[in-house]
């Protein structure tokens, strides 16, 4: 059986004159954690992460998740890395708005939060209204992507987007203008497509955020060999290449370090 731990976010606070409980505490605040916790642990593979348990205790709100020891463990090193860097630029961009969504509670309801694993009680992260755990702004700089998949949904009554299956990155939804799905001349879904799309992408380690993607432009993408076109190429290439010195070009490209 697989080894597993626990990790706690315990939240203090009061509300009104009533210290905070579990019998005063709302089920919106408890799926907000839930919805934070499973972004902070696993932004990006939620399909393939371990069985998260969850229980709720007191003192004064303990929310208590039992998952794998390989999670707690990287879970364990992340926590310390914050504290050491008081930052959260390295992290995904799920976990890094996870931290932001506790820091913005923290700040509108006055809780302080204490997250620790079972692994040791020296290593444990607070959260506060003394504390400022938001993302760098700066980071954050406007992008232009290609994206390439299969068309599966188009459309929305107030949010219009189309979602595009694609082996890299998953489903992607991308906003889209109203008028753009409403001049196609013919059904799109299941249809492989090629996407020219704007948003953010953080400038350090080139993540995009995925919910700032809007269409620029959908074009047809076809991927198949086509022997035609790539034998012109060739030939094309041969003429460029006809009165250079192959062997010198390749002795200046390696600069010499074979020598």
């Amino acid at each position: 059986m697989e080894k597993t731990g626990d990790i706690v976010i315990r939240i203090s606070g009061n509300q009104g004159n009533i210290e905070l409980s579990p019998e005063i505490y709302d089920i919106r605040e408890i799926k907000q954690v839930l919805e934070d916790f499973e972004n902070l642990l696993f932004p990006s593979q939620k399909k393939n992460r371990p069985t998260i348990s969850y229980k709720l205790e007191k003192g004064s709100v303990r929310h208590v998740f039992k998952t794998s020891m390989q999670a707690v463990l990287g879970f364990s090193a992340i926590i310390g890395q914050i504290n050491e860097s008081k930052s959260i630029d390295f992290l995904e961009l799920k976990s890094a708005e996870a931290i932001e969504s506790l820091q913005n509670t923290a700040y509108q309801k006055n809780y302080s939060f204490e997250i620790s694993t079972s692994l040791t009680s020296q290593t444990h992260l607070e959260i506060n209204t003394k504390t400022k755990f938001f993302k760098s702004e700066t980071l954050w700089a406007d992008a232009e992507f290609y994206f390439y998949g299969t068309l599966t949904n188009a459309g929305g009554k107030s949010n219009v987007n189309i979602h595009l299956d694609t082996s890299e990155y998953g489903s992607l939804t991308i906003d889209t203008p109203r008028e753009y799905l409403k001049e196609a001349e013919e059904n799109m879904l299941y249809k492989q497509f090629g996407v020219r799309a704007s948003g953010k992408q953080n400038s350090e380690t080139g993540e995009f955020d995925r919910s700032s993607l809007k269409l620029i432009e959908l074009f047809d993408f076809q991927p198949k060999f086509d022997e035609e076109y790539l034998s012109s190429k060739i030939i094309k290439a041969k003429s460029k290449w006809s009165n250079i010195d192959k062997d010198e070009w390749l002795r200046d490209l390696r600069g010499g370090y074979f020598e």
